[in-house]
């Protein structure tokens, strides 16, 4: 199915071992383990575990985000989905509920607004839903995939003395992602073109179970590690997400996407002020920019849309007097200037490029990026832009710059 875009040991290995699975003459013993992993995995009805999330870049050397997690998963048939229900905690407060899928629907919490936003996956009906499986769930579904695909896959197999380490590189005309089973997302134009995916897993001997995952795309990495897992120790009849909803939160509801369809009422009052560094640790306030149009955007170095609009960005900054217009970009989630230096260098722009705060982060409620805020001379809000689509989302700007002038 193909979607357009818009996460004991059996048998001793020696060495390392290359493979296309979809050859006949693959190592039985090798395809033997694998299934016995896969067996073991399908007896998890349910498990808790602690897991460390790191987010990079293509081509950077320290990670761009890093976040810790306590997660209750089920195993739940009765969803057509990805078969599973979880609930996401934070690691130093165990009762203190991040995010939740139940089967029927989603709730994410915005900790700054005290907000929880439902997702029922009503509107607009999609033919699959984006959520990302928790991590038992989420390694079965690409071990079983690696079994069975008749696509053009790449095995490599490694004995690390007290694990086995397992890669799967796809070679197909699109990526594949794993919301439950394997979906075949087109290429976009913010991904060069690169239509290779890479999964690699490491399992443990002891258990004959996965302990770390990490999914290698064209636009970003991500890295899960799990540890003090235990298995079948809470049962699904116990499980109600609202059991988890913090007493005073304010509930929403929205469709899929909704963090880019929340409306930002800050259009028509003056921008919040800041004063922000750069990766050299310069730094830039508000007030000092005095153009007569201001764009800001907020972005982030893992953000496939974000990276597409550079080009129209780069070649924006070259249009107008720097009098008339200047730009800004903020980048909003990560605060590693590493990361940033190196993503500045990659793409090969020279416009302003700051790290944001907590605080200015929430004071222009960015939930998503993408936006794009466009001031007039008195830095009041003449209008707000969420998300980037190639050419539309250019010309756009474009009038709302030329309206101004």
């Amino acid at each position: 199915m193909k979607i357009t875009s818009l996460v004991a040991s059996s048998f001793l290995f020696v060495g390392v071992s290359f493979f296309l699975l979809n050859c006949s003459n693959v190592d039985s013993k090798k395809k033997d383990y694998l299934q016995t992993v896969l067996n073991n995995l399908n007896k998890i009805k349910s498990a808790t575990y602690y897991t460390t999330t790191e987010s990079w870049a293509p081509g950077d050397t320290s990670a761009s985000g890093v976040y810790y997690h306590y997660v209750k998963e089920f195993d739940n048939r009765s969803d057509t989905t990805i078969g599973a229900s979880f609930v996401e905690l934070l690691q130093e407060d165990t009762t203190h509920m991040t995010f939740c899928y139940d089967g029927m629907m989603r709730a994410i919490v915005y900790e700054d607004e005290k907000t929880i936003a439902i997702d029922s996956f009503q509107v607009p009906l999609l033919p699959f839903r984006p959520v990302t499986s928790p991590f038992f769930n989420y390694t079965k579904n690409i071990i079983k995939y690696a079994l069975e695909t008749t696509d053009s896959v790449l095995l490599e197999q490694k004995d690390l003395k007290d694990s086995y380490y397992f890669s799967l590189t796809i070679f197909e005309d699109h990526q594949i992602e794993f919301f439950g089973k394997a979906y075949y997302v087109e290429s976009t134009s913010y991904d060069s073109g690169e239509t290779t995916s890479k999964y690699e897993l490491w399992i443990n001997k002891s258990t004959d179970l996965p302990y770390r995952v990490r999914r290698e795309m064209s636009h970003d990495i991500i890295v899960i590690t799990c540890r003090s897992l235990k298995i079948n120790n809470i049962k699904i009849e116990d499980f109600r997400a609202s059991d988890y909803f913090e007493p005073g939160y304010t509930i929403e509801t929205f469709g899929h996407g909704s963090n880019s369809e929340k409306v930002n009422d800050l259009t028509g009052k003056v921008a919040p002020d800041w004063i922000l560094k750069d990766a050299n640790d310069n730094t830039v306030a508000l007030k000092d920019l005095k153009s007569k149009i201001l764009m800001i955007q907020f972005t982030s170095v893992s953000c496939g849309p974000c990276r597409a609009s550079i080009p129209f960005l780069k070649q924006l900054a070259s249009e107008y007097n720097q009098k008339n217009f200047d730009f800004v970009a903020i980048e909003s989630w990560t605060k590693n200037s590493n990361v940033l230096k190196s993503y500045q260098g990659r793409n090969k722009f020279n416009y302003k490029f700051l790290m944001s705060t907590k605080d200015v982060t929430r004071s222009y409620q960015i939930k998503s990026v993408p936006v794009f805020f466009i001031l007039d001379k008195n830095r009041v809000i003449k209008k707000v832009i969420n998300g980037y689509g190639e050419g539309s989302t250019d010309k756009e700007i474009r009038d709302a710059i030329n309206d101004l002038i």
